[in-house]
């Protein structure tokens, strides 16, 4: 059994900053690429960063410059900065992570997500 769980999200002012974390958990032999999508308010999900194992990174044109992501392979962790936040990034942010299992098997998992409000 594979779990993710993201953490670090909650209120914040307009123009400031929050750090989320994803944590993978169970039966994991190697885990590929990790990224962080967000699903605000009436709006489909939409992809904000990628990582893959080796640190080559992507962003939404519309945090880049804003967001960091990062990963600790070690800690099987994954990380998203987020600076200079706006209201409209209010979102859940969901953590997502292409896992090769102990048994070699290579599956898509996704955490149940964590909320982000930036509001005055």
């Amino acid at each position: 059994q594979v779990q993710l769980v993201e953490s670090g999200g909650g209120l914040v002012q307009p123009g400031g900053s929050l750090t989320l974390s994803c944590t993978a958990s169970g039966s994991i032999f190697d885990i590929n690429t990790m990224g962080w999508s967000r699903r605000a308010p009436g709006k489909s999900r939409e992809l904000v960063a990628t990582i893959t194992r080796g640190g080559a990174t992507n962003y939404a044109d519309s945090v880049k410059g804003r967001f960091t992501i990062s990963r600790d392979n070690a800690k099987k962790m994954a990380y998203l900065q987020m600076n200079s936040l706006k209201p409209e990034d209010t979102a859940v942010y969901f953590c997502n992570a292409e896992i090769v299992s102990t048994a070699r098997s290579l599956v898509n998992y996704w955490g149940q997500g964590t909320q982000v409000t930036v509001s005055a």
